[in-house]
């Protein structure tokens, strides 16, 4: 038998981190058994659903490479479908015509509430004769008796079938309803597992009546805990509950993300750090936790920050560039880009850090950090200054080893160690007093740039405020 799973996202918002990880479990546990994974949009809310949000999911779903077999299937495309199933329950005698309207069934409904009863539909259509012209909806008819859900997360849980009125399936407008599309959809699909979120478990029991009334194979059911925020309730925005293409604004990387999204409910020993390859091979349902799993952001900024400092140069060269050019560099053309990077991945947690870190390589010219000016550049160093320039300038080739053999002279020739002059010359070209290797940076600046960034640290020297320099 050929595993198949399914993600089916409504598209009325972005794909959050809650629905970001109900996909990867489902695309990891078809990829696990060599199955198809299947996305579905369900897109019946037609007042609330929209083609942004069905393009946020895609997205969403692109940018974490969570690639699909089959789809996107939109339920808005089958609605011939889900009425043909209706009127056939309706002629198996297993749903009936209900001719109760919003208003009547709203005004029975706080009366039992008053009276201390359950809200729930009293069947009084079950054996109401038709009323040729007249509106109706199609109930299914819930029968008596107890409705086991076998879960292979939480085990067996019973629902007492008096508990659940005759559910509607079909409105009086024509319209399908959720659980009849999905059962369908599921049936017709051929969904071996349907792995989704636990608030989805009360709909269980009235989605395994609807399969069983129809002679449909049952698929196995697995709901996952829900995330908690960080504060230990429902996941909320200030806690993590924000889009994960958010994620990508903030200069997270997308295998970074997966790899948090994969541990968090679900585990194998000890190991925090998973390939995707990695995740394919193990993942397994039984694994998942029964508990919710909490979001924490520092866990996930810990992995960004690891996936920084490992990740190919060429790949995050790439990844950093919009980050760049949203300052208004043309970084996709600057040749020195794989080299910057080289320099900054090992001292940046998200690629905003990265670019922030990295534009001193591509502005015009520098404005000095007050403290760091008041600091380093003074009289003391204005001769340092000048030599370096001159030695600098005759360099036949302007490489990192000739640079720090300038370097190694002047030092010796003043009796000086290097943070004495590689702090100084730091702020001279970066404008601050945090970078990458003095020669390296030097080298990536190039002669020209370096040479005229030390000039105008001593024309600052000489008189800081004649030149016009912004501190900040």
């Amino acid at each position: 038998m050929e595993i198949r799973t399914r993600f089916a996202p409504s598209p009325t918002g972005y794909l959050h981190i809650g629905g970001a990880r109900t996909a990867l479990f489902n695309y990891l546990f078809a990829r696990h058994h060599k199955g198809k994974f299947i996305l579905r949009i369900e897109d019946t809310d037609v007042a609330r659903s929209t083609e942004e949000s069905t393009q946020a999911i895609l997205d969403g779903m692109q940018w974490l490479a969570l690639n699909w077999d089959e789809g996107p299937y939109f339920q808005s495309k089958r609605f011939e479908l889900y009425k043909e199933h209706a009127y056939k329950f309706l002629e198996m005698g297993k749903a009936y015509k209900c001719y109760c309207t919003a208003e009547e069934l709203e005004q029975r409904r706080g009366e039992a509430i008053k009276q201390g009863k359950p809200p729930k539909y009293d069947g009084r259509c079950r054996n109401k004769k038709d009323e040729q012209g007249k509106p109706f909806a199609i109930r299914f008819k819930v029968l008596p008796g107890t409705t086991l859900v076998k879960d292979i997360i939480k085990g067996k849980v019973a629902f007492e079938n008096d508990e659940i009125e005759d559910l509607i399936i079909l409105r009086s407008d024509g319209t399908p309803t959720y659980n009849l599309c999905v059962v369908v959809d599921d049936a017709t699909m051929e969904i071996t597992h349907v792995i989704r979120g636990d608030d989805h478990l009360n709909n269980t029991p009235k989605q395994i009546m609807l399969y069983e009334a129809f002679g449909y194979p049952l698929p196995q059911f697995a709901h996952l805990p829900m995330i908690l925020g960080s504060d230990k309730t429902r996941l909320s925005k200030r806690h993590g509950a924000t889009s994960v293409m958010a994620y990508k604004e903030m200069g997270y990387l997308p295998h970074a993300l997966v790899n948090y999204l994969a541990r968090l409910g679900w585990s194998c020993g000890d190991q925090e750090i998973f390939t995707i390859e990695e995740l394919t091979e193990k993942f397994s349902l039984e694994n998942v936790g029964k508990s919710s799993g909490v979001f924490n952001p520092e866990k996930l900024l810990w992995l960004n920050q690891h996936y920084l400092k490992e990740g190919k140069i060429e790949e995050l060269a790439i990844l950093l560039t919009p980050f760049l050019e949203a300052k208004g560099y043309h970084a996709s053309a600057d040749k020195r880009l794989t080299d910057i990077v080289k320099g900054l991945q090992e001292r940046s947690k998200t690629l905003i850090e990265m670019a922030d870190s990295a534009e001193f390589y591509f502005k015009e010219d520098v404005q000095y950090e007050e403290n760091a000016a008041n600091k380093f550049l003074t009289k003391d160093i204005q001769e340092i200054f000048e030599l370096l320039i001159s030695r600098l300038d005759s360099l036949p080739e302007f490489t990192h080893n000739a640079i720090e053999t300038i370097f190694t002279a002047i030092m010796n020739e003043k009796d000086l160690k290097l943070g004495k002059i590689a702090q100084p010359v730091r702020v001279a070209l970066t404008g601050g007093t945090v970078s990458p290797g003095i020669f390296e940076v030097i080298e990536i600046l190039g002669k020209e740039t370096s040479i005229a960034r030390l000039k105008k640290a001593v024309e600052f020297i000489a008189n800081p405020a004649a030149k016009g320099q912004k501190t900040e």
